[in-house]
C-alpha cells in the first residue's frame, strides 16, 4: 500500500518520540487533512448553485422534512445544532434570495414558520442532487463493502461524542 504525509509523520514520531504511542494520529491526522480536501470540494458545488453550505443545510433540511416543507426556527435549530443568531441570519439571507418564506403560526401569536417556496424547493432537490453525486465521486476510492464498513465505523465515533449531549 502507498503511504501519505501522515504515515511521514507518523515515522517521524516513531524516530523522534519512540516512547509514545502515535497511533491515534494516523486516524486524526488523516481525517483532519481529509476535511481540508473534501470541505472546498463541497462548497464548490454549492457555491455553482449561489449557495454556502451553512444555506444548503437549511434548504436540504427543510426538504427532508417532507411536503409541505416548512419547520419552525426551534425545529430547525435542533436539526443542526447551530446558535440562534446564526440560524436566523441564514433564514434572512434565505429569504432575501426567495428561497424562503416565514409566515405566522395561527395557532401562537409570537410562532414563525419557516417554509421553503416553490424556487427553494426546486433550488434543494438541484442541490441535494449535486451534493449526492459528488460524494459519490469523493468516495469512489472505495467499494460498497468498504463504505458500509466506514460508515459503521465512523457511526460509533461520532455517537461516543453525542451520547452525552
Amino acid at each position: 500500500m502507498k503511504t501519505d504525509k501522515v504515515d511521514h509523520i507518523l515515522t517521524q514520531w516513531q524516530l523522534e518520540r519512540p516512547d509514545i504511542d502515535a497511533s491515534p494520529m494516523a486516524i486524526l491526522g488523516r481525517i483532519g487533512r481529509l476535511q481540508g480536501h473534501i470541505s472546498p470540494a463541497l462548497q464548490k458545488i454549492f457555491a455553482e448553485l449561489g449557495l454556502n453550505p451553512g444555506e444548503f443545510d437549511v434548504i436540504a433540511t427543510l426538504l427532508r422534512s417532507g411536503k409541505p416543507y416548512t419547520l419552525t426556527p426551534n425545529q430547525l435549530l435542533q436539526s443542526m445544532m447551530l446558535t440562534s443568531g446564526a440560524m436566523t441570519n441564514r433564514i434572512d439571507r434565505l429569504e432575501k434570495k426567495g428561497l424562503v418564506k416565514r409566515s405566522a403560526d395561527p395557532n401562537d401569536r409570537r410562532g414563525v414558520y419557516v417554509s421553503l417556496t416553490p424556487k427553494g424547493a426546486e433550488l434543494a432537490n438541484r442541490a441535494v442532487e449535486a451534493h449526492v453525486i459528488n460524494g459519490a465521486k469523493i468516495l469512489d476510492v472505495y467499494t460498497e463493502a468498504e463504505r458500509e464498513t466506514l460508515a459503521v465505523l465512523l457511526r460509533k465515533l461520532l455517537r461516543s461524542f453525542e451520547e452525552g449531549e
